[in-house]
């Protein structure tokens, strides 16, 4: 049988930016993917490569015992730092209901979703606005490129803001995340969760950002004056990497 393999941000080093066709047997796992992927003559990727990585199948996490199909479309999804052939730019909900949720390449207008984002019952708007600043690890950051998975990520994205409303009871969240090249001082991500209450409005936002970095797939390129590296990624929560060692055992 034949699946679709798709690589992210580091791994498009080895794999290449454009999606591979893999031949497999029929039932093969996740895990003989990865493995046909990374060991034995003509191996593709060196297994620490693929060390902590996640693995999607059709725009869902899964794990390396997962049987694949034929024509299944398997991403092969590095730790994320925060394309696919649906445009981005368009947000999910409408302006002043419970959520906005979006993926763009044009620059977020903080000022403008922020006020947007505002009610009369509002106690408190928390507002995270992630910025593009220029060092990183004692280098000179030039600008940076986010690229993502963009249908799982819309998908991940809509499920964190649901999950923020209902575990910490605010009444509207804005989750916008740019990709594309970045210059210095730009807006990289947007968080705006505005709730009768302060409490669990800062509760929530910080929530929100920290589960974002771990488990939606966006990657980020770091240009700087002397090169250019994919900036490590925070590790997948428990269960969502398909292993800690690499291949698919």
């Amino acid at each position: 049988m034949q699946v679709r393999v798709l690589p992210f941000g580091v791994l498009k080093d080895w794999l290449g930016a454009a999606p591979a066709k893999v031949e497999l047997r029929e039932g093969a796992s996740v895990g003989e993917l990865l493995n046909f992927l990374s060991g034995g003559p003509g191996a593709r990727v060196p297994a620490p490569a693929l060390r902590g990585i996640a693995v999607s199948v059709n725009a869902e996490y899964a794990q390396a015992t997962r049987v694949l199909r034929e024509g299944d479309e398997v991403g092969l999804l590095p730790p994320v730092s925060g394309g696919a052939s649906r445009p981005a730019n368009v947000l999910e909900e409408g302006i002043g209901q419970p959520a906005t949720v979006a993926l763009t390449r044009e620059r977020i207008e903080t000022e403008k979703l922020v006020a947007e984002a505002r009610r009369g019952e509002d106690g408190a708007v928390v507002v995270f606005d992630g910025i593009v600043r220029n060092h990183s690890r004692g280098r000179e950051t030039l600008h940076l490129d986010y690229e993502a998975y963009e249908e799982m990520a819309l998908k991940q994205m809509r499920q964190l803001v649901d999950e923020a409303r209902e575990k910490f009871g605010v009444r509207h969240v804005t989750l916008v995340h740019r990709l594309g090249r970045l210059e210095i001082g730009e807006t990289s991500v947007l968080i705006v969760v505005a709730s009768a209450h302060r409490a669990q409005a800062f509760e929530a936002c910080r929530w929100l950002i920290d589960t974002l970095k771990q488990t939606v797939p966006i990657w980020k390129k770091e240009t700087f004056a002397d090169g250019a590296v994919w900036a490590p990624g925070e590790p997948f929560p428990a269960g969502v990497a398909v292993n800690e060692g690499g291949g698919g055992q």
